[in-house]
């Protein structure tokens, strides 16, 4: 094992590991943190005993099945799990891919765990809620200026969830029109991310999967001949998961309105583009992007998001409802939406989410926002620069093909000579308190790695990167023992990544733990 030096830019790194129990397995019965003293009698008389106003229907059967553990023991266990949790705010977040976890301002969190939002409740009187329903609207006009587009919907709860949304809207789209049995087909390519066939998969489309030509880009006479009479729609991410941007885009949907379909921009990740590219100049007709993500939000483990869905002046009366609309005086709820897909999310989606996003475009503005295109992407280069000076890992296609934001490299020469995989990298990297996201599949490029560094990093912390994991890759030819049985400092030992595959072995929750070991 090479030995790292204080000096160097690979850090000696050992995460807390506790081995610390679950919550109810620390559960004493009688256990109490707080006593809650027992209502007052003229309380009591005010309310009754808080009980029986509720329908019976409504009732427990019996008590909830809570932990029973003092404070001391609940301080120790949380502290200890915030020990091994790595995050954005403590690691060099570059390896997250297309997710992007860049740095979120505090000031943002703060503004949104403010009482003045969160004692809102979506059912008060609209008149109470003016302000959330300002910057809500305010949010829109600001999406509306970066993406071209007209109006825009934050109901749905991600990128996914928008591009279910844009299928329903083509799928309703073309029902008016009298088309929907016969345009059944929708448009896609290999690198575009998956949801963008999955969700219209699921409305019923037949999915076309465009692939490259030799410089990684959709192939242009392939897409030229699956456009037909049957073609409902294009969904497409550009730049694609490769980080690729097709130039050729306007030339794409040219054809797809000329023969009648909707172009759907699968914009979830803009943070290369603010200020360069919109999606109005591209010829979309839809875009959508992902709020935490390229807006500087939290994604917070798959949730809360906001897939922010944007639309063309024809094609308002498509979106969820109900959208915040402004009559000069006040803001309201405008449910007169005649072609509506109807709501896709409860309320108004999630507020806290467009307020973060809110703030994070004021505190930039309109010259901000490009300064973070420009710097996002000049980060990109330089580690793409600096990565490919190791032997056996390149990128695919031409290396002097522009990637945008991110890139997708490959390991597949390295794999060969040492036997050591993308995957076992992932779990190394583990131990210098670093991530590599490892969701790539299908692997249509053989044993890759997505890294995007987002404006968020210095150079300083783009070459600690860089160093890290060139230092892994000398071990894959010197010692190649360690990786395969990384991580060693981390939280937790190797993963027995098959049982994913076993529903009968998943435990969601504590209760079907319990009925599953049961049975056992």
């Amino acid at each position: 094992m090479k030995r790292i030096v204080r000096n160097s830019k690979v850090r000696d790194f050992h995460q807390a590991r506790w081995n610390e129990p679950i919550i109810f397995e620390l559960s004493r019965k009688g256990e109490r943190g707080v006593l809650v003293p027992k209502a007052e009698a003229d309380i009591v008389k005010q309310v009754g005993d808080g009980l029986s106003k509720i329908p019976s229907k409504m009732r427990r059967n019996g008590l909830p099945n809570l932990p029973e553990i003092n404070q001391k023991r609940v301080l120790m266990h949380y502290l200890r799990l915030s020990q091994e949790t790595l995050g954005g705010d403590v690691n060099i977040e570059i390896g997250q891919g297309t997710c992007t976890v860049k740095y979120n301002p505090k000031i943002n969190d703060k503004i949104a765990n403010t009482e003045k939002m969160t004692a809102l409740h979506p059912l008060q009187d609209k008149s109470t809620v003016q302000g959330i329903l300002e910057i809500i609207y305010k949010t829109d006009l600001m999406m509306r200026e970066i993406s071209g587009m007209n109006y825009f919907s934050f109901q749905p709860g991600g990128g996914s969830q928008a591009t279910m949304s844009m299928a329903s809207i083509v799928r309703m789209y073309h029902r008016l029109r009298g088309e929907e049995d016969k345009r059944d087909e929708i448009i896609t390519t290999v690198y575009s991310h998956p949801s963008d066939a999955a969700a219209p998969a699921l409305k019923g489309y037949k999915i076309i999967t465009i692939m490259t030509d030799e410089n990684g880009q959709p192939d242009y006479e392939a897409f030229k001949a699956a456009v037909s009479e049957r073609t409902a729609a294009f969904v497409v991410a550009n730049p694609e998961d490769t980080g690729i941007f097709n130039p050729r885009i306007k030339e794409f949907t040219d054809l797809i309105t000329k023969a009648g379909g909707l172009n759907c921009y699968d914009q979830a990740n803009a943070n290369g583009l603010f200020g360069i590219a919109r999606a109005k100049e591209a010829g979309f007709h839809m875009c959508y992007f992902n709020l935490h993500k390229s807006f500087g939000t939290p994604h917070g483990c798959g949730g809360p998001g906001s897939g922010a869905l944007g639309v063309i002046e024809e094609l308002r009366d498509y979106l969820p409802k109900p959208l915040v609309e402004f009559d000069g005086d006040k803001y309201f709820l405008d449910y007169d939406l005649k072609n509506s897909i109807g709501k896709v999310k409860s309320f108004q989606g999630s507020p806290q989410v467009v307020l973060k996003a809110y703030a994070w475009i004021m505190s930039l503005g309109a010259e901000g926002l490009y300064e973070v295109a420009k710097i996002a992407s000049l980060n990109n280069i330089y580690l793409i620069k600096k990565l490919l000076e190791y032997k056996g890992l390149t990128v695919p296609y031409k290396v002097d093909t522009q990637r945008i934001e991110q890139a997708r490299y490959t390991m597949e020469e390295i794999t060969k000579d040492t036997g050591i995989t993308s995957g076992d990298l992932a779990r190394r990297v583990m131990d210098f308190g670093m991530h590599i996201w490892s969701s790539h599949h299908p692997y249509y490029i053989p044993e890759p790695l997505t890294l995007e560094p987002t404006e968020t990093p210095s150079k300083d912390d783009l070459d600690e990167y860089i160093k890290t994991i060139h230092h892994i890759f000398d071990e894959a030819y010197e010692n190649p023992e360690i990786i395969h049985n990384a991580p060693h400092n981390s939280t937790i030992h190797q993963v027995d990544e098959t049982s994913l595959d076993d529903s009968e072995k998943w435990c969601p929750t504590w209760r079907v733990y319990l009925r599953k070991t049961k049975e056992d």
